[in-house]
């Protein structure tokens, strides 16, 4: 019995003629493409310099107390911590500059390790300027939560890392079905982090700035859904790739927010 002539053999042999015989084609490469590099996920710069903003600011607060473990309200109140009275006067600017203010070192090292863990995934998903965007609102509305509600001065990012936390939730329930079970599940989890958080804030009363906390998540959640970007699944690849985009017109949605908070401001009767 003979064996039928191998096609393959063939071809390759012929191909190795025609080349000794012509030269090699010139559109030919020497060899072959590589697929492209898999791109690496962007530095969350926006995060870490926002830590950085974080720690250079408690430090000055310290070396003009003279302390290192708590600054001293007077100069915590000159460098621009909620105060009511100071923000009903005009000085606005309160809102937003102390979520860049800390009590003391235990309240900088936990707000700090906290904007550690959620900062660089949401800002992996929103990008750098929406995730920054997210951070600055949800700092504001949680100063305004607690300048509406709660008489007592108050400085701490804890209003800005529960809109992180509030961010984070809503890019994942607006997204559950993208992610399947895993985003569900990320859904849950995020929602007890921020259940238990409050429950806790709630349980110590007069320590921690409980309106701070769900105003910043509130703010979160709402800024959330105009900044969150949507995945789509495109099925004409193996394995299916995410896509991701932003819904239009978010930053208008941004420029609204913000001018309602302008305008809560002038409006609500401090506590």
């Amino acid at each position: 019995m003979t064996r039928p002539p191998d096609e393959s053999n063939e071809i390759e042999e012929f191909l190795r003629r025609a080349e000794r015989e012509f030269g090699r084609r010139p559109d030919l490469p020497d060899e072959p493409p590589s697929p492209p590099p898999r791109p690496s996920p962007p530095r969350p710069f926006v995060t870490q310099s926002l830590l950085w903003a974080i720690g250079v600011i408690y430090v000055l607060s310290c070396v003009l107390s003279g302390s290192l473990f708590q600054p001293d309200f007077p100069v915590l109140m000159v460098l621009g911590a909620k105060v009511n009275e100071r923000i009903a006067n005009g000085e606005m600017w309160r809102l937003l500059t102390a979520v860049f203010l800390h009590a003391n070192l235990i309240h900088v090292f936990f707000n700090g390790y906290a904007l550690s863990v959620l900062g660089p995934e949401t800002e992996r998903f929103y990008g750098h300027a929406r995730f920054l965007a997210l951070y600055l609102l949800s700092g504001l509305g949680g100063s305004i939560a607690s300048y509406a509600l709660s008489p007592a001065p108050a400085v701490g990012a804890s209003g800005a890392i529960f809109g992180l936390i509030g961010g984070l939730g809503i890019f994942y329930y607006l997204n559950r079905q993208a992610l399947g079970e895993f985003g569900r599940n990320q859904v849950r989890s995020i929602a007890a982090i921020a259940f238990i958080n409050l429950l806790i804030g709630f349980a110590t009363q007069g320590v921690i700035d409980n309106w701070g906390h769900l105003g910043g998540l509130l703010s979160g959640l709402i800024i959330g859904i105009a900044l969150s970007p949507r995945l789509t699944i495109d099925l004409r690849f193996f394995p299916p790739i995410l896509i991701r985009h932003f819904p239009a017109q978010s930053w208008l949605w941004m420029l609204a927010i913000a001018l309602v908070m302008i305008v809560l401001v002038r409006l609500i009767t401090p506590a």
